[in-house]
């Protein structure tokens, strides 16, 4: 397999990676600025996203 058949072969279709460099710096800037979980907290908000809240008896 030539180099050119495996850089097709390994391009992400799922927007799971930065599509190009400039993609890359912006998300960059944007991770730079995120605040802290302490950082969150002491302003009252949650800290990640809530997927699924059960409450469990314990009896």
């Amino acid at each position: 397999m030539s180099k050119e058949e495996l850089k097709k072969e390994h391009v992400p279709e799922n927007s799971s990676m930065a599509k190009d460099f400039e993609e890359m710096k912006e998300l960059g800037k944007q991770m730079e600025n995120q605040r802290t979980n302490e950082e969150l907290k002491e302003r009252h908000k949650r800290p990640g996203t809530v997927q699924h809240e059960v409450e469990v008896d314990k009896d």
